[in-house]
């Protein structure tokens, strides 16, 4: 189904009514963050950033996938301060190395399907085919370029035919650097009264520490440069790759999640390292224990937290979020959208709210945010950070009322 970009009957007025709706919401989160420890630190000393502990945050935490990606091409500042203008509590970054060590924030390494390089002419022979973690892949790559040479290229959607009307918006904005959305996140805390929260992912280490482009450093270079290191600094340090996290913690002491896919996956510097250890392993008591053991979270796919049946509707939560909670993680599992073809199969809707619909149209995704949230989960990444932030709402006021509905 395809989607006019604008006229009085399309969805993007129905986005735009909860958008708006929720920015009252949202602006009310805003003002319980101010009275929390980790907005007041915001004003200490020479940290005017500070984070506070990231137990201070709301419960539950909604973290701006990717930016609000739902809404505008991902990772791009537009995405970054549209889901910060909805009241997001974290904002996602991804990050990956050009070929003169600049750190850039692209969920893949691979640019084909984010940026118009294809349409660069000089760019041609660039493209080229390479194993990633063990994936062959054909395109262009962050590490072949400088990053003079991506601030040529512009960003675009990277599922269009899902949400056309973000294409509206290709071509706005440039890849930004790490650096640069740093800046902007202190800059905006300090005109905003309270820390601007990250969740920056480092994406795929091990490859890279093989081309002699090691995240780790570079990443910690950045963060202390920005007074970001620290224990209780506004930012949450995130990998798929064990080892990538217990790099960091040599480095800085800002918190760090571990990153978790299906059950049967093994993390990469698993595989390059020999170790037989599974997913499934890690979510085992003794596998988490192992994760506290330098680590303050892990992401968990929501399937982890509750698994579909073989149709495609969600079953019955398993033990990881007590678990573990057990251990001291904090849980932020990943990723909750608005549109159907991403929601279990029970709470896909069509226009009519009959079950079904079009795989780019809205489902039930505040029903899903509810069973979700009934796991006991500290937090979670979706791409529609306005709807998180109303189903996280209207969820705490549901347990603060007596015999209320959740």
């Amino acid at each position: 189904m395809t989607k006019p970009v604008q006229g009085p009957d399309s969805k993007p007025g129905r986005r735009t009514v909860l958008g708006a709706a929720v920015l009252s919401t949202a602006a009310l989160g805003t003002a319980t963050m101010a009275a929390t420890p980790a907005a007041a630190a915001a004003h200490d000393g020479q940290q005017h950033h500070g984070g506070g502990s990231y137990r201070a945050l709301p419960h539950p935490t909604v973290i701006a996938h990717r930016g609000a990606s739902g809404y505008r091409p991902e990772h791009t500042i537009g995405a970054y301060r549209l889901a910060l203008d909805m009241g997001a509590h974290i904002i996602e970054q991804d990050v990956v190395p050009t070929r003169d060590g600049q750190l850039v924030c692209r969920h893949e390494n691979d640019i084909t399907g984010t940026t118009d390089v294809a349409e660069h002419a000089e760019f041609a022979d660039r493209r080229t085919t390479k194993s990633i973690d063990g994936n062959r892949l054909t395109g262009w790559f962050t590490e072949d370029f400088t990053l003079a040479e991506l601030k040529t290229l512009r960003a675009k959607e990277r599922i269009p035919r899902n949400r056309p009307d973000n294409t509206l918006y290709d071509g706005r904005w440039p890849i930004p650097t790490l650096e640069e959305v740093l800046r902007w996140a202190n800059d905006e805390g300090r005109r905003r009264g309270r820390p601007v929260w990250l969740h920056i992912e480092t994406k795929h280490p091990t490859h890279f520490r093989q081309l002699g482009l090691g995240l780790e450093e570079r990443l910690a270079r950045l963060l202390r440069r920005h007074g970001r290191d620290g224990r209780n600094a506004p930012v949450f340090l995130q990998s798929f790759e064990p080892d990538s996290m217990q790099r960091m913690a040599r480095l800085v002491s800002a918190p760090r999640v571990v990153l978790l896919s299906g059950p049967t996956s093994r993390p990469w510097d698993f595989v390059v390292g020999g170790d037989p250890r599974t997913v499934a392993d890690l979510v085992k008591p003794e596998g988490l224990a192992w994760l506290a053991s330098f680590a303050q979270g892990i992401g968990p796919t929501l399937d982890l937290v509750i698994p579909k049946g073989a149709n495609g509707e969600l079953g019955e939560p398993t033990a990881l979020v007590r678990d573990a909670h057990r251990r001291g993680l904090v849980v932020h599992p990943y990723t909750l959208r608005n549109e159907n073809v991403f929601l279990p199969a029970d709470f896909r809707r069509d226009d009519a709210g009959a079950p079904g619909g079009a795989a780019d149209g809205y489902g039930d995704v505040f029903g899903a945010y509810r069973r979700y949230f009934d796991t006991g989960i500290d937090g979670i990444f979706t791409d529609h950070p306005d709807t998180g932030l109303m189903a996280a709402d209207a969820y705490r006021d549901g347990r603060r009322r007596p015999g209320g509905a959740r």
